[in-house]
Order: C-alpha cells, then sequence, then structure tokens
C-alpha cells in the first residue's frame, strides 16, 4: 500500500440539533474540530416519523416553488 495517501484519521466533537454531543474518530478537519449538524436522525423525518418540514436555508425551497408555480397549470 503506498505511504501518505490517506487523510489524518483523528477525534472530533459531533453536536447534534437537541444540543447533545460526542466523540468519534473522522477525518473531519483537524484533531479537536466541532461538527455542528443542521440535521441528523433527531430531526430528520425519514428517521422520526413525522411530517414535520424541514427548515427552508437560504429560500431555496421558497424560490422553486415560485418559479414553478404555474407549471402544468398547477
Amino acid at each position: 500500500m503506498k505511504n501518505d495517501i490517506h487523510p489524518d484519521y483523528h477525534t472530533i466533537k459531533v453536536v447534534m440539533t437537541d444540543g447533545s454531543e460526542f466523540m468519534t474518530r473522522s477525518t473531519y478537519g483537524k484533531e479537536g474540530d466541532i461538527l455542528n449538524l443542521d440535521i441528523d436522525p433527531t430531526s430528520h423525518p425519514a428517521w422520526t416519523g413525522s411530517n414535520n418540514q424541514l427548515l427552508d436555508r437560504g429560500g431555496r425551497v421558497s424560490r422553486f416553488k415560485d418559479k414553478f408555480s404555474g407549471f402544468l397549470g398547477s
């Protein structure tokens, strides 16, 4: 196997949307960095089984709805 081709594998802190946190090993960032999640298994409808809407970050969904509001006569 080639030397020095893999990224550094180190410990980081992951902060969930509900504020809970845990330590894990990752190639993200550098040793001791914090990864703040916007969506995780505690809040995403696919995992929770709820019909809650996800936050529209940056207005992407509303821009899409405005752009295609009259498409196909709807």
